[in-house]
């Protein structure tokens, strides 16, 4: 009985916010009646969130190593407003602003981090100077002005889809092939995953429960991309999104970098006396932050087809509410990069549910601000009941 509890409340810590995603796509679903789930607005709610999805991803690693980043909305807008002025100004080839862009966005990751690391600056001081001083360099480079037409090659980062290998298809084709082959994959690597576990004597949920959630994550999936199919099919967004899940989880979970991140927002000073390099983690955890504050610019601005002054504005509320409804704890050591991903999703449904609705963004935010709370005391009650 009490292994089975162990093993209730740690499905529960790691499948609460998809079980509570789900069931906010139900509820918004029922209100809406069925235009939430319609192919166009699922396609919509990628779009609109992969912004926040990129950022999330960079800020729950900054949270895991106890730290916080409040620059990441201006550095996306300035690294935007300095691609405006590039490709549309400047006439630039795409590839060439998108690189000098993200390495720009490099800089100023390690900018922050050498304060942070190497100089002992709390991280909340030194994101907060960062987060007036490049939005201060965003109304200084764009001189209060909105710079728009972007190229087409570089909109269709945002914007465009895959073309189907059947064009004239009423599904498309190709959309559908990779969800069946998405879901394969997973179903392969849970089965994988959980032979190694019993292999090594690893805690493991019934079998029961592990075939439940194979089916379920398979159907959601399989669904997901059946919707994909019956619009315009796989934005390419959606692919850069993937590539980085996907990467980034590996890191995480499969390599010596990823460890060593959980090390320090775990215990630092017991890390760096095992011979953990805890400055140099914290230092290259926010110049990758700074490189996905850059692409998060680049693709905000592909969307909107034009630089504002006050682009990114409270994004970095955003990728922080999602990473701590993704699980993420204030004390660092604690986080998954899926997680953050549903977080995010948590949020950008609950933006578009009530968009649909109707809702003013005045609810809007204090809704959000409730479930940002809720999401939290729920970690925190399961997490004690299952000590």
């Amino acid at each position: 009985m009490d292994t089975m509890r162990v093993i209730f409340y740690k499905n529960i810590r790691r499948y609460g916010m998809i079980i509570a995603l789900i069931g906010i796509m139900l509820f918004f679903q029922i209100l809406t009646a069925g235009t939430l789930l319609t192919p166009l607005n699922i396609t919509n709610i990628i779009m609109q969130n992969s912004y926040i999805i990129v950022l999330a991803i960079g800020m729950m690693l900054i949270i895991i190593t106890g730290n916080i980043d409040l620059s990441v909305g201006s550095v996306a807008a300035f690294v935007g407003a300095l691609s405006a002025i590039m490709m549309i100004s400047y006439d630039l080839p795409v590839l060439v602003s998108v690189f000098m862009c993200l390495f720009l966005g490099a800089v100023i990751g390690a900018w922050q981090g050498f304060w942070v690391a190497y100089v002992n600056i709390p991280s909340f001081i030194v994101t907060l100077a960062g987060m007036l001083l490049f939005r201060g360099l965003t109304l200084v480079v764009l001189d209060g002005q909105t710079i728009s037409s972007y190229p087409a090659g570089f909109k269709s980062i945002s914007t465009g889809f895959i073309p189907d290998i059947t064009p004239d298809n009423p599904l498309n084709v190709l959309t559908l092939i990779a969800g069946a082959a998405c879901s394969l994959i997973y179903v392969m690597y849970e089965w994988k995953g959980r032979k190694d576990q019993i292999k090594y004597g690893v805690q493991t949920s019934t079998f029961p429960l592990f075939l439940a959630k194979l089916v379920l994550m398979a159907a959601v999936i399989l669904t997901l991309t059946y919707i994909l199919a019956s619009y315009a099919g796989i934005p390419f967004i959606l692919i850069i999104l993937f590539a980085l899940i996907i990467g980034y989880t590996f890191i995480m979970n499969n390599t010596i970098t990823g460890r060593h991140i959980y090390t320090v927002g775990g215990n630092e000073p017991a890390a760096r006396l095992s011979g953990v390099k805890t400055k140099k983690m914290t230092f290259w955890v926010f110049v990758n932050m700074g490189i996905l504050a850059a692409l998060c610019g680049l693709v905000f601005s592909a969307r909107l087809n034009a630089a504002t002054p006050t682009a990114g504005n409270l994004f970095e509320l955003d990728a922080i509410a999602a990473a701590f409804i993704g699980g993420a704890s204030m004390k660092g050591g604690v986080g998954t990069v899926f997680g953050a991903v549903i977080g995010a999703l948590v949020m950008g449904v609950l933006n578009n549910g009530m968009s649909l609705m109707g809702i003013g963004t005045d609810w809007q935010q204090a809704i959000k601000g409730l479930v940002l709370l809720a999401a939290v005391a729920f970690d925190i009650i399961s997490k004690n009941k299952g000590s």
